[in-house]
């Protein structure tokens, strides 16, 4: 077997092209990170949303709250369903609320930019409800006030949303930011949180509310409620898991973001391996006369065949180690995308996982084999005598 300080000596002979390929498989390393990195934050970020105790019900055939109206006559009978938490005065943990969009003008960008903003009309109690919201700016909304608290997300990003400013929830309606909120780095830190009976009479949807969440007894109660819900078929209503709920929202940016991804991905890693591919014939054609001593000494094809295969891979372990250690900087940047179910602009976070590391890494390492198996066929076929003539 030929020794890897062999390949490795005649890499660092080779630096300008060496360094030149590590770099184009780096380059696509750290595109395929960060394409699979955004897409499993965008899933983490919508499902970090739910919990598995809470069930969120919505308008039969809605598909998302935006598009789903459930009458105030409906929310008392959910709230009375088998299974829903009840808190210390006896009160059932549930929260009706009205969400709407609106465009507001971002900061920081060019003059007169705007961008949708999710609007949450809530009750009284929906800091029961979502345990895992902390206010950790200011003070909590005055229920029936034109008051608003908005996620960590949209503080001086937006026109009038810093704490004590105020913004136009519609037009000559304004409400003043008296809190901010976080929420375990949910979708909910992009949102306003509205007074429910302000949401309503700003936007006239008096007497309505787009969903109703509701804090279970266990998770193991939900499928009892569900019964219950679904039951009645005079209320047209479907209840799922919150986490179910958030999961199937993320679905389509994830999708569009994970397609967008990869497509840049296929072509630059088509580049790449084309790229590995010139520098080992290169290798082949200049060391030629080193192939055919290989070969006099009594090495064997297959050691010449496995010795620059092993170069190649070499080559791109080190260009996809860059480029995997450069990804990892993106988990310290925070990107905005339109979540395709809300129309709203969110902000999401690059999320590495062990799968998406490993998986990068193997990529890289598979560009390396592809590229270089048909320069190492070619040094493997070289005969010892015409090598040593040339």
């Amino acid at each position: 077997m030929i020794p890897i300080s062999y390949n490795v000596r005649s890499l660092m002979v080779r630096k300008t092209t060496t360094f030149a390929t590590a770099g184009g498989i780096a380059l696509v390393v750290f595109v395929m990170a960060a394409a699979m990195m955004l897409s499993a934050g965008v899933k983490k970020t919508m499902v970090a949303g739910g919990r598995p105790d809470n069930a969120i019900v919505t308008r039969k055939g809605s598909g998302a709250e935006l598009s789903s109206s459930i009458e105030n006559s409906a929310v008392s009978l959910i709230l009375a369903a088998p299974g829903v938490k009840k808190d210390e005065t006896g009160a059932p943990l549930g929260s009706g609320e009205t969400v709407v969009v609106i465009a507001q003008e971002k900061l920081g960008g060019k003059a007169g930019q705007v961008s949708n903003v999710l609007v949450r009309g809530v009750p009284e109690n929906v800091l029961k409800v979502r345990p895992d919201v902390h206010i950790v700016s200011g003070r909590p909304a005055k229920p029936g006030t034109d008051e608003c608290i908005i996620g960590k997300n949209l503080v001086g990003n937006y026109a009038g949303m810093n704490l004590g400013e105020k913004f136009d929830l519609k037009k000559n309606r304004p409400v003043e930011v008296v809190g901010v909120f976080e929420a375990g780095g949910s979708s909910f830190e992009s949102e306003v949180w509205a007074s429910l009976e302000t949401a309503r009479s700003s936007f006239g949807r008096e007497g309505l509310v787009s969903s109703v969440t509701v804090r279970l007894e266990s998770p193991a109660a939900f499928d009892r409620f569900k019964a219950t819900i679904e039951t009645d078929k005079q209320l047209l209503l479907e209840a799922e898991r919150e986490t179910t709920y958030y999961e199937k929202q993320s679905q389509a940016t994830a999708i569009f973001v994970s397609v967008l991804g990869w497509v840049i991905v296929v072509f630059c890693m088509f580049g790449a391996t084309l790229g590995a591919m010139n520098t080992m014939f290169a290798a082949v054609a200049q060391r030629k006369r080193e192939v055919g001593t290989l070969r006099a000494l009594g090495f064997s094809k297959f050691n010449i065949l496995t010795s620059f295969v092993v170069e190649s891979v070499v080559l791109a372990v080190v260009g996809g180690l860059a480029g995997l250690a450069a990804s990892l900087l993106l988990t310290f940047a925070h990107v905005s995308l339109m979540n395709q179910a809300s129309w709203s602009e969110i902000t999401f976070t690059f999320s590495a996982t062990p799968n998406i590391l490993i998986g990068a890494i193997i990529a890289g390492c598979g560009m390396g084999i592809l590229g270089g198996f048909l320069p190492a066929m070619k040094a493997a076929g070289t005969s010892p005598i015409e090598a040593m003539r040339g």
